[in-house]
């Protein structure tokens, strides 16, 4: 049953306009075809009247009635006399794929997201273990954090232009925990959440659990505020998660004018926007920063969620959320369910590295940069048609499969030594199958045999599963 709704002028921006080319009714279908399968319309919404889209678009409803018969018959369109039509996924689509990684070390994992520690670690490991016994004759219980981490993320975000204080900062066990306790506090079974598609697969999985009805925003165009703003307002959303900064998998980063909007749109419809910035310190190229989504923020409805783990090291598993006072000492008292402090030691780690970050991030931009390009011309080499932007941050490129299925290449890739995740994962109900996120974090020369393998694999893919036309 459809949840949604489109009107047929924005439609018709989102198809480009009327159909240049003929058949048009196959120009038309071709469109729609690709606006579900890349997320950027979502399922189960009820698309505007033939009459309606003829007239926006100039065409003759005849033509349009044709697109629709054609995808109904593909599978991308269902209709119900008297309900109207609604996108849908044909039967058999591939669905949300999981792949552990083997014990096998040979394999070159291109799941993982994550650098290795910066240069200088092990001397901050070693100043915080001088700093630990000042922390041993109390409990080492602190459900706020220490006070020193508190006020150097506070300290971070002032920087950044969000002046904060210690007070609005609750130290977690990584951002992961800080996004569960926020969808502990605030969503209830049933409730709707908007989601960017794609979007971090574990975010997902988080508020899968919560009984969260999802409410995608396709952001493979970037982010149409129009569109955002009419999910939230139609399904009455409660909450949403957007990653704004380098946004993943896309890389994209939002425009300060978007995030305003996205803010006041948040109002409008009565929600409080959970802005995930763990990859807000990863830029790579020299390019205008946008102020973090709180700046925009006038009644306390961003909740803000970061982490030591892309622009320091995953394995401090040190993250944090910034809201009012009120709501972290809120988050405090409901993570007592769950734990009842971070580790000390981390936190005193995380302290140090936090004390170098401009040196720690200049020179991840440097290796970033340089393994970014050794991917880039990797692939135009290997794999010529597969189509991609070059991010300017971030730690990953976001890769379309012409005619290709990543659920079926992830599957073979496993037999040429190589681990990925298809692009089902990062969406919702089982989209984006053709596309395929592909990190740069590894050194340059891995990366280029990471494609060697791709490639092979690729051709494995192709023989054994070839694709409907359904889906070119």
């Amino acid at each position: 049953m459809s949840t949604r709704t489109i009107n047929a002028t924005t439609l018709a921006r989102l198809l480009g306009g009327a159909p240049a080319v003929r058949p048009y009714y196959a120009a038309i279908g071709g469109g729609l075809r690709g606006l579900v399968l890349d997320g950027r319309l979502p399922l189960r919404t009820r698309l505007p009247a033939e009459r309606d889209l003829a007239a926006v678009l100039g065409v003759s409803r005849t033509t349009v009635t044709a697109a629709y018969d054609a995808l109904r018959s593909e599978g991308f369109v269902e209709s119900r006399q008297g309900a109207g039509s609604w996108t849908a996924l044909p039967a058999g689509t591939p669905a949300q794929a999981r792949h552990e990684l083997a014990g096998d070390r040979t394999l070159i994992d291109l799941a993982c997201v994550a650098p290795a520690a910066p240069a200088g670690f092990e001397e901050c490991v070693a100043a915080a273990v001088a700093e630990l016994p000042r922390h041993t004759g109390g409990p080492g219980y602190e459900p706020l954090g220490l006070a020193g981490l508190r006020q150097a993320i506070a300290e971070r975000y002032t920087v950044r232009g969000v002046p904060t204080l210690p007070e609005q900062i609750l130290v977690t066990t990584g951002a992961q925990h800080a996004l569960c306790l926020v969808v502990q506090a605030f969503v209830h079974p049933g409730d709707a959440v908007l989601v960017e598609s794609p979007t971090y697969p574990h975010a997902l999985d988080a508020l899968r659990r919560a009984g969260a009805r999802l409410v995608p925003a396709g952001v493979n165009a970037g982010w149409d505020l129009e569109l955002i703003a009419g999910g939230m307002r139609q399904a009455a959303a409660r909450l949403a998660y957007v990653i704004p900064d380098f946004q993943n998998p896309t890389g994209r980063l939002m425009a300060d004018e978007d995030r305003a909007a996205l803010v006041a749109a948040a109002r409008d419809a009565g929600a409080y926007v959970v802005s995930d910035e763990t990859f807000a310190e990863l830029a790579v190229d020299d390019v205008p920063r946008s102020r973090p989504l709180a700046a925009h923020d006038t009644d306390g409805r961003v909740i803000s969620i970061g982490s030591a783990a892309k622009v320091l090291w995953g394995g401090l598993r040190i993250g944090w959320i910034r809201a009012g006072q009120a709501l972290v000492r809120r988050l405090a008292e409901a993570r007592e369910t769950v734990d009842l402090a971070s580790p000390v030691l981390e936190q005193l780690i995380v302290t140090e590295l936090l004390d170098r970050i401009e040196t720690i991030t200049a020179d991840r931009r440097t290796m970033l940069r340089e393994r970014r390009g050794a991917l880039v011309a990797a692939l135009r080499h290997e794999c010529p048609d597969w189509e991609f932007e070059v991010p300017p941050g971030g730690l990953s490129l976001w890769v379309r499969l012409p005619g290709g299925s990543s659920t079926a290449l992830a599957a073979a890739a496993g037999r040429h030594g190589l681990h990925l995740v298809p692009g089902t994962a990062f969406g919702v109900d089982g989209v984006l199958d053709d596309h395929m996120r592909v990190p740069y974090v590894l050194p340059p020369d891995r990366l280029r045999e990471a494609v060697t393998r791709l490639a092979a694999a690729r051709h494995d893919a192709h023989a054994a599963h070839p694709v409907p036309r359904a889906y070119v």
